[in-house]
């Protein structure tokens, strides 16, 4: 194993990361219907856990609503079940072939509140990140203890690992910043 086999594994184990904390972000409610809110309801069907979005058409017509098409139509009260059991804060209603999910809006509370979970949430990633980063830094000290690079190349890669975790850090920062700033403007 060399500096570069350890940069090169680090990097993409950090993009995951982010990609993780992008997934998680979708998740937090804006105040604003996203097809992103479903994305953690599962419904059972047929005794299987499906996820909602493999079993029903979901749209959102309009700013504040989302609507649940089953494309199976007996499956309309377990998906309904399961919009309630997700705890999205969400009120399902249907017309017998549709179900109406209307977004409230959000309080100052509520939004202060997602504005704290949103800023946990980054840390949790940056966490992450600075683990990956003491993992590299790891294996960097162990070749340099079993003679395999030199203390310069060491050093180089200590260097390079923490650019990446810099730019990492930064791209969590810039995302978390954009999202608390989506929620709180009204």
């Amino acid at each position: 194993m060399s500096v570069q086999d350890v940069t090169k594994e680090t990097g993409p184990k950090m993009a995951s990361v982010v990609e993780d904390f992008k997934r998680k972000l979708a998740n937090v409610r804006t105040g604003r219907a996203t097809v992103g809110l479903l994305d953690s309801v599962v419904v059972d069907y047929y005794g299987t856990p499906t996820p909602l979005n493999q079993m029903a058409s979901v749209a959102v017509p309009e700013p504040q609503m989302i609507t649940v098409q089953p494309w199976d139509v007996s499956q309309l009260g377990p998906v309904e079940k399961a919009i309630i059991g997700a705890n999205l804060g969400l009120t399902p209603s249907n017309d017998g072939k549709v179900i109406r999910l209307p977004v409230p809006p959000l309080n100052e509370e509520r939004r202060k509140q997602l504005a704290k979970q949103v800023h946990e949430i980054a840390e949790e990633h940056r966490v992450a990140v600075r683990n990956i980063r003491h993992h590299s830094n790891d294996l960097l000290k162990k070749l340099l203890k079993d003679k395999a690079i030199s203390e310069d190349d060491e050093r180089g890669g200590l260097d390079e690992v923490q650019k990446l975790t810099n730019t990492y850090i930064q791209k969590i920062d810039e995302l978390g910043k954009n999202k608390e700033q989506e929620i709180m403007s009204v």
